[in-house]
C-alpha cells in the first residue's frame, strides 16, 4: 500500500513536466513542418518556372510553322507558352520580372534581344562558349525571367522574405 501511494506521488510530480516540454517540443516541430512545406513550395516554383522557360526557349528555336517556309515563331507565341504553362501551376503570370542577364550574340546573323511580358527572349544567341575555337559556334533562342516568392515563417528570420528565382533556358536552333 505504502508504494503504490510512493508511486501515485511520483506520477503526479511528472504530469506537469510532460506538459512543460509538449509545450516546448510542439512549437518547435510545426515550424519545422510549416518550413518543409514553404520549402517545397519554392522549389515547386522554381522548378515550373524554369519548364516554362524551357518551354519558351524551344518554341523560340523552332518555327511556328513547317510548311511554310521557316516562319519563325513571334514573340508573343513565346510568351503564352511560357505563361500557360505557369498558368497551369496556378503562378500568377503578372509577377514576372524581366532578367537582367543577356547572352552572347552570334555575329552571322546578328542577334536580337527582346522582351515580352517581361520575358527576354534572346534569337540567335551563342550557346557554346569559344574554347581554342575547336567546336562550330551553336546559335539557339535563350529566354529567360524572374520570379518572386515569399516565405511565411512566423518567428523565424525567413519571415516575409522575399527570393527572386531565376530561370534560363536555351534550345539549339533548327533548320
Amino acid at each position: 500500500m505504502a508504494a503504490l501511494k510512493a508511486i501515485a506521488r511520483s506520477l503526479r510530480s511528472t504530469d506537469g513536466a510532460e506538459i512543460a516540454e509538449a509545450a516546448l517540443v510542439l512549437p518547435l516541430v510545426f515550424m519545422l513542418l510549416l518550413g518543409i512545406v514553404w520549402f517545397g513550395r519554392a522549389f515547386n516554383i522554381y522548378s515550373t518556372i524554369t519548364q516554362a522557360a524551357q518551354q519558351g526557349a524551344i518554341t523560340a528555336a523552332r518555327s511556328s510553322c513547317v510548311t511554310c517556309n521557316n516562319t519563325p515563331s513571334t514573340d508573343a507565341q513565346v510568351a503564352t507558352a511560357v505563361t500557360s504553362l505557369m498558368q497551369s501551376s496556378s503562378l500568377d503570370t503578372s509577377q514576372i520580372i524581366v532578367s537582367s542577364a543577356s547572352p552572347t550574340l552570334c555575329v552571322t546573323p546578328p542577334g536580337v534581344c527582346t522582351t515580352n511580358s517581361n520575358i527576354t527572349i534572346c534569337r540567335n544567341a551563342q550557346l557554346n562558349p569559344t574554347v581554342g575555337g575547336t567546336q562550330p559556334v551553336q546559335c539557339g533562342a535563350v529566354v529567360s525571367f524572374q520570379y518572386p516568392f515569399k516565405f511565411y515563417l512566423p518567428f523565424t528570420s525567413l519571415n516575409l522574405q522575399q527570393i527572386v528565382m531565376t530561370a534560363q533556358a536555351q534550345s539549339r536552333m533548327e533548320n
